[in-house]
């Protein structure tokens, strides 16, 4: 955890990061933030370009609240809550109303009987109402901006409480106004510390009980600026107060709990909103979609569930996805306080050679650099570190070194070397006084340096001066308790900061008109219908992507004179609209190289149609093709996010390596071709065992123009699967053998 030095907190956040030597967050920003006139701007399916950012200032400093229901009578629920409403005002500096119709006086002060009564018109409505519907009507003609609904009741429930929450967000778009909840609580009214400096965590959770870990990291030293726990999110989500967030100055992380999201775009709009100003976000997600559930015809479908579509999302975004709430406090923390790395090398320092050793293993397995020290930085550790001993990376100081004078020495040395971006110390136990010695050169020596020094400090005691006092006490230096999570939260920092330099926004990039594919693909759209694979594949021409030479013929005589036009040996399928998976009906015959055995052919295809009821729009003779990569690309429509993209390993065991990659439109080339190289199977796309490599700026660009047909088709394209997708020898292109498409 990083700990914090106390002192008053400074006004001027640019001036003071400047000061310590950061970049201000402006200046890393790698594409221009979205002017005025984009706020609006619609992509070619109409969904906005750039995140709509609420101004919730006066949510979270309001200067004057209206409490309704309001009571100071003790035992009551609504009196404690009145109680710390009263408190917080004071100390963000709000003048309260309460509100009852049967009281005069709450706590002292005067009691409006109604919303229309209130000496003036307030910035923030508390409800403490079992039912806020008929009150949303008298906020909005009070013009009151912001509302918070604590009641139950609602979508939590069931279908009917479903269905109270659909009038309740009505009401509320009806109003103009803004509400967080229904079904929230007090989060967002807490006392937060006002002498921790440095950059803070604005805490975001639709369940508040999963925020406190994160709020606890105060007695730690890492400051807090927002908790926004944003309930059931009939009106205000988590995307909205990401977008918020993420334009503090303040803020150094944002730390989301989320257990379902409202609205994809929404998410990735904010998401992108975070990555264009350099702010960290780090989620823990639970919970599914609907998608997951449901059967899928397309091998894409199949392959595309619920998790996988947000996981990739977050991804894609720059979103930190970690697993439990110890980890989101850990990687936040470090997140918002340290500086950018100067390297990615990762260096492990211990006074064990197994500790050292065992880190090293984790932290190589979880994908961090452990570079090689030069043969001169190890000559230069060698003159306080015995031959004997092992520098190379993990340095072993074999303890002695760290009671005197050396101690120092080394660790300035380690920090000095180019290729280092951190230093990761593990004390698997106190041993004092070398354990001491070690904790107060680490914090010296961070003092000095701009480089990253984390500490993971294994007692499990935890109240050892070395921990509490001097590690906690410095601001500069990471201390964990777990390998686990400083491994974490080092990988997602020096991921974070790879990704902010490079990043690109894809909404910015994204198309805003029709392509004339799309006016050539709409003609052949069947709502609620399947295509045929001759269908399907028109489709496909129309965006450009190759497909073999092919007729479709409905006669063995017209087979034979296609088969001589598109050049033996040929493959013969059956064509019709509700085909899916043709081989497993033997419906797909290949390698045949003369007449007589297309003749054969066609009258066994058409026979076992007729065998299983099956209607044709004929049969295709095609080109084959042999020798390439079999891939798998497809849209599959995600309940979520929309329709989203997915490249895989493809042919007949595509579902049972389930080897596959998914993005969600827009996206770029390097977001296409990163989708290749998560692949397990990626090597065979670079040739293996004498194979030649394979085309992948081919395959590349099939998954981008996959992807043009997602935006501008996604509203009535369900499904489309191409496989396989035949990647050819670099410099030869890619042909999609087969495709299916079905649609909405």
């Amino acid at each position: 955890m990083l700990g914090s030095t106390h002192g008053t907190l400074t006004t001027d956040f640019r001036a003071r990061v400047e000061a310590c030597g950061e970049t201000p967050r402006t200046a890393v920003h790698s594409t221009a933030a979205p002017s005025a006139e984009d706020a609006v701007a619609l992509d070619v399916s109409g969904r906005p370009l750039h995140a709509d950012v609420p101004d919730l200032d006066r949510f979270f400093r309001p200067e004057s609240v209206a409490v309704i229901g309001a009571s100071d009578t003790e035992g009551r629920p609504n009196t404690g809550i009145t109680r710390q409403l009263l408190a917080w005002a004071q100390r963000v500096g709000a003048r309260i109303h309460p509100v009852h119709p049967t009281r005069a006086t709450v706590f002292g002060l005067p009691c409006h009987a109604s919303v229309a009564d209130l000496p003036e018109q307030v910035d923030l409505a508390v409800l403490l109402v079992g039912d806020p519907l008929p009150v949303i009507e008298e906020l909005a003609e009070a013009k009151v901006k912001f509302a918070v609904a604590f009641a139950s009741g609602f979508a939590e429930t069931g279908d009917v409480g479903a269905a109270a929450q659909a009038r309740l967000t009505a009401a509320v778009e009806r109003s103009g106004l803004r509400l967080l909840g229904p079904n929230t609580n007090l989060n967002a009214f807490e006392a937060f510390r006002d002498d921790l400096d440095g950059p803070a965590i604005a805490l975001i959770t639709q369940s508040g009980h999963q925020g406190r870990p994160v709020y606890t990291l105060q007695e730690l030293g890492i400051r807090l600026s927002h908790w926004a726990p944003t309930g059931n999110e009939a009106d205000l989500e988590t995307s909205d107060f990401i977008s918020y967030f993420a334009e503090r100055p303040e803020v150094g992380a944002i730390a989301c709990y989320v257990e379902g999201l409202k609205d994809g775009r929404s998410f990735l709009l904010a998401a992108d909103r975070a990555a264009r100003n350099g702010v960290p976000v780090v989620a823990v997600k639970v919970g599914r979609t609907e998608t997951g559930a449901r059967m899928a015809a397309s091998h894409t479908g199949k392959l595309t569930g619920a998790d996988t579509v947000v996981d990739a999302a977050m991804r894609q975004f720059g979103v930190i996805r970690v697993d439990g709430l110890d980890e989101l406090q850990d990687t936040a923390a470090l997140l918002a306080r340290a500086r950018r790395p100067l390297a990615d090398g990762v260096v492990v320092y211990s006074i064990s050679g197994g500790t050292g050793a065992h880190f090293s293993d984790l932290a190589t397995e979880a994908g961090l650099s452990l570079p090689t020290l030069t043969q001169a930085k190890q000559d230069e550790l060698h003159q306080w570190i015995p031959e004997y001993l092992n520098v190379a990376n993990p340095v072993d100081n074999g303890g002695h070194p760290v009671g005197d004078w050396r101690g120092r020495k080394i660790i300035d040395a380690i920090l000095a070397d180019p290729s280092v971006g951190v230093l990761i110390c593990p004390i698997t136990g106190p041993f004092p006084p070398m354990s001491d010695k070690l904790a107060q050169d680490l914090v010296d020596a961070a003092e000095t340096s701009d480089k990253l020094i984390c500490v993971i400090w294994g007692s499990p005691v935890g109240t050892e001066e070395a921990y509490r006092t001097t590690l906690l006490g410095s601001s500069r230096v990471a201390t964990f308790r777990t390998f686990g999570n400083c491994i974490t939260a080092v990988r997602a920092y020096l991921g974070h900061h790879r990704f902010t330099a490079s990043y690109r926004s894809p909404f910015d990039e994204a198309p805003r008109t029709p392509s004339p594919s799309y006016r050539k693909a709409q003609a052949l759209m069947r709502p609620g219908q399947q295509l045929s694979e001759h269908a399907a594949k028109q489709l496909l021409r129309a965006y450009g992507i190759r497909v073999p030479r092919e007729q479709l013929v409905t006669s063995a005589a017209a087979a034979v004179r296609a088969a001589g036009l598109v050049g033996y040996p040929v493959v013969m399928k059956a064509s019709g609209p509700q085909l899916g998976h043709k081989t497993e009906l033997g419906l797909v015959k290949i390698g045949l190289t003369s007449a007589s055995q297309i003749r054969d052919a066609y009258r066994e295809l058409t026979d076992i149609a007729r065998y299983e009821n099956v209607p044709l729009d004929g049969i295709l003779v095609c080109q084959m093709v042999e020798r390439g990569v079999e891939m798998v690309v497809g849209v599959t429509r995600d309940d979520l996010f929309g329709p989203t993209v997915t490249v895989g390993l493809g042919g007949v065991l595509v579902e049972v390596l389930r080897d596959a990659a998914v993005r969600v439109p827009p996206f770029g080339e390097d977001q296409a071709r990163a989708m290749l190289t998560e692949l397990r199977g990626h090597p065979l796309l670079e040739g293996v065992r004498g194979a030649p490599p394979a085309d992948v700026d081919a395959l590349v660009e099939v998954v981008l123009r996959v992807q043009r047909m997602a935006m501008e088709l996604g509203d009535v394209l369900s499904e489309l699967d191409i496989n396989p997708l035949m990647v050819l020898p670099r410099g030869q292109g890619a042909v999609a053998l087969d495709a299916l498409a079905i649609c909405r």
